[in-house]
């Protein structure tokens, strides 16, 4: 078994998980943690090659979701609900479709269960090509970074990845693997399972990774699948709308059956 993740916890209850996506970690979902812990046991775990969980040559979703079900063994972490955003989502229902957990219900944060065309190898060669014996202050990242990624918010994204230590920089995620992986990553590898159980899809009005177009592909895995939009807000909407998301996973979680009962 593979060394386990590092996670945050906050509250108690029924545990509900939250998956960051590619280039995330832990902490991004905090603040919408924060907001959940008052009805939930909140844990939000690094996924594998992220934040300061242990890295891994393999980062195919069935790997990931195999990560996560020993997690949650691990930690007492029975029949879970599930949230996950982008990369995430896509380990999240991995592991619904395997049928290897018992999972209480999902929501699958602005992503589809199918294959994507955003191959974020323009992000992976600014980050692996960033000079980081040049680097001693997270300014110099940020200044270094600038050319090749001019939008000021990725930039301070992807730079939650970086450590500094005595003037050192070093990246905390495996970038070598996870461009080597890219493809796994943006695909999808089921094509028949389905899970039947409570499914909501949230999505940014403004984003381009769930459309009417998915609706049939997500109905075919999920059949009990609702989707919801976030008004204003793109796939980073709990960046952007952190307490519209919260109040969507509550709302749902609220109101869908619970299969237990």
């Amino acid at each position: 078994m593979q060394s386990p993740l590092n996670f945050k916890e906050m509250g108690s209850g029924q545990p509900l998980i939250i998956l960051h996506g590619l280039f995330g970690s832990a902490r991004n979902w905090r603040r919408i943690g924060d907001t959940l812990k008052s009805h939930w046991r909140v844990v939000l775990p690094d996924l594998p090659n992220h934040g300061n969980s242990p890295w891994s040559d393999d980062m195919s979703y069935p790997a990931q979701a195999e990560a996560l079900k020993n997690f949650i063994v691990l930690r007492d972490l029975a029949n879970p609900v599930i949230v996950g955003h982008s990369m995430g989502g896509k380990v999240a229902m991995a592991l619904a479709l395997s049928g290897q957990c018992l999972i209480n219900r999902l929501v699958i944060v602005d992503i589809a269960p199918v294959s994507y065309q955003h191959s974020h190898f323009e992000l992976i060669q600014a980050m692996r090509t960033l000079p980081l014996a040049q680097i001693s202050t997270r300014h110099d990242a940020d200044q270094l970074l600038a050319p090749a990624i001019p939008t000021s918010g990725l930039r301070q994204f992807l730079l939650q990845n970086l450590i500094i230590e005595n003037r050192q920089a070093r990246w905390r995620i495996n970038l070598p693997i996870i461009e080597q992986q890219m493809t796994l990553l943006t695909g999808f590898p089921f094509t028949e399972e389905n899970f039947d159980t409570p499914t909501l899809f949230l999505h940014g009005s403004k984003s381009d990774y769930l459309s009417a177009a998915n609706l049939p592909i997500i109905k075919k895995f999920f059949p009990q699948a609702v989707t919801q939009s976030i008004d204003d807000a793109s796939h980073w909407l709990h960046v952007e709308r952190p307490d519209e998301v919260a109040k969507a996973i509550q709302g749902f979680l609220e109101e869908s059956t619970d299969p237990t009962i």
